[in-house]
């Protein structure tokens, strides 16, 4: 199988961002990959300040990316619970996952709600 089409195995099977699902890993890549499989770009000019075309992914960055998109070293190298409870606020990282997932859902009220949280501080 060709580069370009492990690159878009690959990248179609990517996950999207919850957070900013217009801005994704894989967009930005398909947008760096595909062009040069697909025709080849039409000639600029002289004075053009454009980007040269990326080069064709080597074997270890597609390696690498099937490692990422398969969790292969989250599964190898596990995270202890005393890592994920720190001492200083043992509910850090279950807090944080809980906004991450209602960030998206939330009102342009309910983000300045917030934001007006984080300034006053009341003890």
């Amino acid at each position: 199988m060709s580069s370009s089409k492990h690159i878009l195995r690959i990248l179609t099977n990517w996950p999207t961002s919850a957070l900013r699902p217009d801005l994704s890993f894989n967009s930005s890549m398909l947008a760096r990959y595909l062009p040069q499989s697909q025709s080849p770009p039409p000639p600029l000019p002289p004075n053009s300040s454009s980007l040269p075309p990326a080069p064709a992914p080597s074997d270890r960055q597609i390696n690498a990316l099937c490692t990422l998109l398969e969790n292969r070293y989250a599964k190898e190298y596990p995270v202890s619970d005393a890592f994920l409870r720190p001492a200083f606020k043992p509910t850090y990282y279950e807090d944080l996952l809980r906004e991450i997932e209602v960030a998206p859902t939330r009102s342009w009220f309910g983000r300045m709600v917030n934001r007006w949280k984080g300034f006053l501080r009341f003890s």
